[in-house]
């Protein structure tokens, strides 16, 4: 949970979904401070305590917003306030008779002259928050054109707060992300036709191939002749249309004359009364092609892991065919044992080569390696070996050195646990606890030899363990006799930068 729906959870009675109606509203309402050259106050009743009468009612500031295209009427957060007396009759208005109020003359904050307005949060049927815009008018002077579009703009979207129609309850959540006001606005009539476009938005239409005047133009008039892609053309006119209606469309791309536009169309409608839509555009040129050369480099590395899959399985095959005419056992037995360690990287970079980043699904890892391990070395009809608990994401350097680590631990419990052809089982156990993996690889079988000590054993593969261990994951091996017989091998390795493994 964000802090704001903790607040609200622990202050508030509010249910799921007027908590969430919120929070779609903070996540949009950029939108309306920048219109509105206003800081944005999201406020909550609570009951305040009192000497006097145990508790008054009260606001609680949940939220702040500061505009980007103006001065901040507050130097210091206001989340945390609690208002309570005379400044809490507009609020207290907007909340109770659920209606903007505006306060006639503005108040004087210091030295700092603050226009004061209420605007009701409807949701449903209910009242359930007030917004306090609140605006520096210590700067004021007379209005551009641009300036009063982006003022009526901001009223209608409070008259659509107030109403519930803003945001829309499928509001998408990369929405908030999208093109801002300061990347260009266009306000178009309910047919459609543009009345006014801002500076950067001429210049976006500009990048697209648009010449000359704009205003009273249908827009998709004006981008039908640009686009490259003629549905794109299509998917925009589509979009204002149903952003007329009262809809809310997704985000629409248009690329034309080496440029890429993203567009965004809002209804308003304030008081059920359409009066058209408005337009943020964004040019997302740049953007896009690091998009592009960001996925041609991912497609090149994937191609990269695959290559090295493919070597290392032609490795494994060989060491595989050779081993089977080496006479010799000790030798044969070294070479099983290189191609299981190759066959185990391979199995890594088989899962990043399908793979989006450079981090895999180590459970998937995991399991996959376990039912190798018991067909290559011919135990899975009398061991069972099997995995409990999640490992979680795994990056690749990570992934590599810890299959390693489980490969040569668990074919050492297959091999050693169950001599004489005896059954048993062995689990592989994963616990992620206060930043520390520690993961047990547990059997039942016969047990350690007495005086065993790992870090003074000769064979390669427990070196191999203690190296990988040690160097790669920063971490630590122990070697434990199980109370009921059995073997224990515990890998403790930290969550953190060297040996990071993520959810």
């Amino acid at each position: 949970m964000s802090a704001l729906t903790d607040t609200l959870a622990a202050r508030t009675s509010l249910d799921d979904a007027q908590v969430d109606h919120i929070a779609r509203l903070v996540g949009e309402w950029q939108l309306l401070s920048d219109l509105a050259f206003a800081d944005l106050l999201l406020w909550v009743p609570v009951a305040v305590p009192s000497a006097e009468a145990g508790s008054v009612p009260g606001f609680l500031c949940v939220a702040q917003c500061r505009p980007t295209t103006g001065p901040t009427a507050y130097q210091h957060d206001q989340v945390g306030v609690v208002l309570r007396g005379a400044r809490v009759a507009p609020m207290r208005i907007a909340f109770s008779e659920a209606r903007i109020f505006r306060e006639v003359d503005p108040d004087w904050d210091g030295d700092l002259p603050i226009r004061r307005e209420a605007i009701p949060v409807r949701h449903g049927d209910e009242v359930i928050a007030v917004i306090g815009r609140d605006a520096n008018l210590a700067s004021v002077r007379t209005p551009s054109q641009l300036e009063l579009v982006y003022l009526q703009s901001a009223a209608d979207l409070a008259g659509m707060v107030a109403d519930g129609t803003f945001p829309a309850p499928d509001a998408r959540a990369e929405e908030s992300a999208g093109p801002r006001v300061g990347d260009g606005l266009v306000r178009l009539e309910p047919d459609g036709t543009i009345i006014y476009a801002s500076p950067n938005a001429l210049s976006a239409f500009n990048r697209l191939g648009v010449t000359g005047n704009v205003l009273n133009e249908p827009v998709d008039a004006l981008t039908s002749n640009v686009a490259d892609d003629p549905f794109d053309a299509g998917d925009l006119a589509a979009a204002v249309a149903e952003a007329i209606d009262g809809g809310h469309p997704a985000g629409i791309e248009m690329e034309g004359g080496g440029a890429i536009i993203l567009f965004r169309a809002l209804p308003l409608r304030p008081r059920g009364e359409t009066l058209g839509a408005l337009l943020l555009m964004q040019d997302v040129t740049e953007l896009r092609r690091r998009d592009r050369q960001i996925m041609s480099k991912d497609a090149t590395i994937r191609e990269i892991h695959h290559r090295v899959k493919n070597n290392l399985q032609t490795v494994a095959a060989l060491l595989r065919l050779q081993a089977r005419r080496v006479s010799v056992p000790e030798a044969r037995g070294a070479l099983e044992e290189s191609m299981r360690r190759v066959s185990s990287i391979a199995l890594v970079h088989e899962t990043l080569s399908v793979s989006m980043d450079e981090s895999v699904d180590f459970d998937e890892i995991v399991d996959r390696l376990l039912v190798m391990l018991s067909d290559v070395m011919g135990s899975s009809t009398r061991v069972s070996v099997s995995r409990e608990g999640s490992f979680g994401e795994a990056p690749a350097e990570v992934a590599t050195a810890l299959v390693l680590v489980l490969t040569e631990l668990v074919q050492n419990a297959i091999e050693h646990a169950f001599p004489d052809d005896r059954h048993g089982t062995v689990l592989v156990t994963a616990e992620r606890r206060r930043g520390q993996l520690t993961v047990t690889i547990r059997d039942d079988g016969v047990g350690l030899p007495e005086a065993f000590a790992s870090e003074k054993s000769d064979r390669l593969g427990l070196q191999i363990v203690n190296t990988l261990v040690s160097a790669e994951l920063n971490g630590t091996v122990e070697f434990r006799r199980d109370e009921g017989g059995g073997t224990a091998a515990v890998l403790s390795m930290p969550l953190g930068r060297r040996g990071r493994i993520e959810r």
